[in-house]
């Protein structure tokens, strides 16, 4: 879902190059890394320690990652070591490899003790076809039958398909913490919805907040429920954080986000992101009118066609809102007989 840029301003109209980088503010680097997906990139930043760097998030593990970030490292990075990897959330296009730079770099891991617990299990539970507990629920959500035939039977994705391994021992960042990077102090601050205790950091020096995914310009972030937690409310989650974050929104702030362009605009945003949620979920409630499966209620929530490649995500995406309404005590469920959730309006 979409959020709107009336008021977003974007100081840098342009991203860095493959295997280049822009210097965002003092001592800090902007790249970026390819990703094989309708979202075709992640940012990457560094911020300089003097003798070495500080890396916020490292992209997919791949060989095209790898050299890429060899060429970084060799050109725009001056040859400098990086001593420190922070993760902003477990998310493979974040962590995938931060277990590279730790094992054959010699840099320290930082990150939420749930963002490293995530992605150290995900990494070592690895699939050759899906866990019946995924199937049944794809089914709970309602998804299209034959997209589930198939999705039974073919290789599920890894996350060791895509994350290097990741060895034991991680610095843990807390809410409040004060950290220092790059010559300045920022104060963590945690985020929630996208993924559990997700990172976020705002400086105390200047007028910079590093958000990972947390908050984005142009787009919201995917807020789904999945197998592992099938009655979790990510949207209550997302709007929690958006509403603690707003007391902090400087309109000078600059955003570096895991996607898109740096922003000035946060309080702005956030609200948007706030009002977009709450726009999907009164239009969910108009369409459950009568009984419909999280896979039927696509067109109030995206108000586009979801083709196969985004279905995953839609679907997971759909299932957390018609959870939060019936969380809400705004929606109730009951079982179709292929074992389909079906919700409905109060």
């Amino acid at each position: 879902m979409d959020g709107g840029a009336g008021g977003i301003r974007y100081p840098f109209a342009e991203p860095p190059a493959e295997g280049a980088a822009t210097e965002v503010a003092e001592g800090v680097l902007w790249m970026r890394l390819p990703l094989p997906m309708a979202l075709d990139h992640v940012n990457i930043y560094a911020l300089d320690e003097g003798d070495s760097w500080t890396v916020i998030d490292s992209g997919f593990s791949s060989r095209r990652s790898r050299a890429i970030w060899e060429r970084l490292l060799a050109g725009p990075l001056g040859g400098k070591p990086v001593s420190r990897v922070v993760v902003t959330h477990h998310h493979p296009d974040h962590v995938g490899l931060a277990g590279w730079f730790q094992a054959e770099h010699g840099a320290t891991l930082w990150a939420t003790r749930t963002a490293w617990l995530f992605a150290r299990m995900l990494t070592l539970d690895e699939q050759h076809v899906p866990a019946a507990e995924t199937v049944d629920f794809w089914r709970a959500c309602g998804m299209d039958p034959a997209i589930l035939a198939k999705r039974q039977t073919d290789r599920p994705f890894n996350f060791a398909d895509i994350v290097w391994p990741m060895p034991l021992g991680f610095h843990r960042l807390k809410e409040g913490d004060d950290v220092q990077m790059g010559g300045r102090h920022w104060t963590v601050r945690l985020g929630n919805g996208h993924a559990p205790d997700h990172a976020t950091f705002w400086s105390r020096d200047d007028a910079l907040v590093i958000a990972g995914d947390q908050i984005l310009p142009s787009i919201s972030s995917n807020l789904g429920v999945y197998a592992t937690e099938p009655e979790a409310d990510p949207v209550a989650d997302w709007l929690e954080s958006c509403e603690r974050f707003l007391p902090f929104a400087r309109e000078d702030h600059l955003v570096l986000g895991g996607h898109k362009l740096p922003f000035t605009g946060l309080a702005l945003r956030l609200h948007q992101l706030i009002d977009n949620h709450h726009g999907a979920l009164a239009r969910l409630a108009a369409h459950l009118d009568r009984p419909r499966s999280a896979a039927e209620c696509f067109p109030p929530l995206f108000k586009r066609r979801i083709g196969e490649a985004e279905y995953g995500l839609a679907l997971v995406e759909a299932m957390a809102h018609c959870l939060h309404l019936w969380h809400a005590g705004q929606a109730d469920r009951t079982r179709r007989d292929d074992d389909a959730w079906l919700w409905q309006s109060r």
